[in-house]
This record gives structure tokens, sequence and C-alpha cells, in this order.
């Protein structure tokens, strides 16, 4: 991986472990209630609502979509932790054990985006953050599917894999939101054409 995204990917997943850790000590582990489709539909509220203020251009809410995409990394960070030990009826955890399922997710999600990251050559850096709510929009409607199916794929990857692709989707959204001096205009030789 590049140095640079190295970086910048330590210091987006750095904020939103700060958010996970400040929130466990508002309210504990009780996320650990949540069967993981009600993590999906968790994650389709927040992608949802980023896509609904790229399109109106504005909120309503005291929420900008840097807060709305961490919760999303937080989110599948935590279905993957539910998908993994299953949800409980006494939703009570050990914040250090909760810190660390949440690093060991975090860089699984990290690993397989240092792999994609490879063969893709750093194709997301000339993406819109728009792009990447949509794909995690399709992300989640993929999950659901399989959720519907009771867990069950013929060819495709499971909950699992869509819930690692949505970290990194968000996290390459808070990088370019983070780092707005590297954002790469894709379109600079069309427009230089008109």
């Amino acid at each position: 991986m590049p140095e640079k995204t190295d970086q910048q990917y330590e210091h987006v997943i750095s904020l939103c472990r700060d958010v996970f850790k400040k929130k466990m000590k508002d309210y504990g582990t009780a996320w650990r209630i949540l069967r993981p489709s009600s993590m999906t539909d968790q994650l389709f509220i927040k992608a949802q609502r980023i896509r609904s203020i790229e399109t109106k251009g504005q909120a309503k809410i005291d929420e900008d979509i840097r807060s709305e995409f961490i919760g999303i990394v937080n989110y599948a960070t935590m279905g993957l932790i539910q998908l993994d030990l299953g949800p409980s009826d006494q939703p009570s955890m050990k914040p250090q054990e909760a810190i660390e399922l949440y690093d060991k997710y975090i860089y699984q999600a990290k690993r397989l985006m240092d792999n994609k990251n490879h063969d893709y050559d750093e194709a997301w850096r000339n993406m819109r953050i728009s792009s990447f709510t949509d794909l995690i929009l399709m992300k989640i409607h993929r999950t659901k599917q399989i959720e519907d199916n009771h867990g069950k794929t013929i060819v495709s990857e499971g909950i699992d894999a869509n819930y690692m692709d949505i970290i990194n989707y968000a996290v390459f959204g808070l990088i370019k939101l983070e780092f707005p001096e590297d954002d790469i205009d894709t379109f600079s030789s069309e427009k230089e054409i008109n």
C-alpha cells in the first residue's frame, strides 16, 4: 500500500475508533443486542441520509456527512463482530474486549483494501464521494438480499465481505473529506476541452 494511503487510512480509523470508544462510555455495549440484519438497517439509514444530504445540498439536523461516514465504519465493524459472536440478550462486554474485536475486524478490512488497492492501483482516488455513497447503498441492498436468503449465496461473497467493502468505501469517503488537498479532479481534462 502506498505510504500516504496507509497514513491516511490509519488517521481515519483512529477517528472512528475514538468515536466508538466515546460512545461505549456513554452507552456501554448496548449494540451487542442487535442482530446483524438490524446492523444492516442502521447502515442503510446512515447511507441514505448521506445520499439525501448530497442530493438536497443541505442538512436540517446537526450531523454532517463526515459523522455519518464514521457511523458507517463503526456499525459495519460492529456488524462483523455480531456475525462472529452472534447477538447477546445481555449486551455487556468488557470495553477492552470490544476494542480488541473492533481492531481485529477493522484491520481485516484494511488488509482487504490493501490487496484490492494493489490490483486497482488506487483508482478510488479518482472517484467522487457521492460514488462511495452509492456503492455503500448497493452493498447494503446486496447484504439485505443475502439476509433475506438466510445467508445463502450461489456465487456471491457473503455478508462479511460486503461489510468489509462498506467499511473501506466509507474510509475512502472520509479520506477525501479529511484530505481535500489530495483530491484529484477526474474530469479536469474534459473541462479543459469544453
